[in-house]
This record gives C-alpha cells, structure tokens and sequence, in this order.
C-alpha cells in the first residue's frame, strides 16, 4: 500500500477547510474543557472534572489520533475511523456523566 503525500500547495480548498475546520474544533472544545477543568479546580465539582474530560475526548482526541496515527504509521482508514469515533464515545458518555451521575 502506497502512501501518498499531499503538499500544502498542492492542496484543494476543501481539504484546507476540512482541516482547518478540524483543528478549530479541536482548539475550541480545548478551551471550553479548560474552564470546565478551572471549575472543577475552583469549585471541587466532580462533575466539571467529567465535562472536561468528555469534551476532550469528543473533541480534541479525535484530531490527534487522526493526526498521530497518520503521521507515524499507514494505517487502514477504517481503524482511525473506529479509533475516533470510540474517543467520541467515551467523550458523550463522560458527559452524560457529569449530568446525570451521583458524584
């Protein structure tokens, strides 16, 4: 299996947006699982610790993987797809969490 590699130049516009579109998601949800972390940490509330969490996997784990996986070695497109999409997983369920658990 040939890995090819597609310089910046060479990019189309909508790959440049997917991935720039990718990156600002993961910037954002990285800021807001911040606060939620700062809340967590100012107010001793377990349940901002789990929002946190859960915004990171659903937000910023997922870029990474895609990111780290790609980069490092030349996977199958189904395993990131799986890798990514069980990070979103674990990140609604962390969230569901922080709502509706007994912390």
């Amino acid at each position: 299996m040939s890995r090819s590699v597609v310089r910046i130049d060479e990019a189309t516009l909508l790959e440049l947006l997917t991935v720039a579109s990718l990156f600002l998601v993961a910037l954002f949800g990285t800021i807001i699982a911040y606060q939620a972390y700062r809340g967590y940490r100012r107010n001793d509330a377990t349940s901002m610790f789990y929002l946190a969490v859960g915004l990171l996997l659903l937000t910023l784990f997922p870029f990474l993987i895609n990111v780290v996986i790609t980069t490092v070695v030349d996977p199958e497109q189904i395993v990131i797809a799986l890798l990514e999409n069980v990070s979103r997983l674990l990140g609604l369920v962390s969230i569901t969490y922080s709502l509706y658990g007994r912390h």
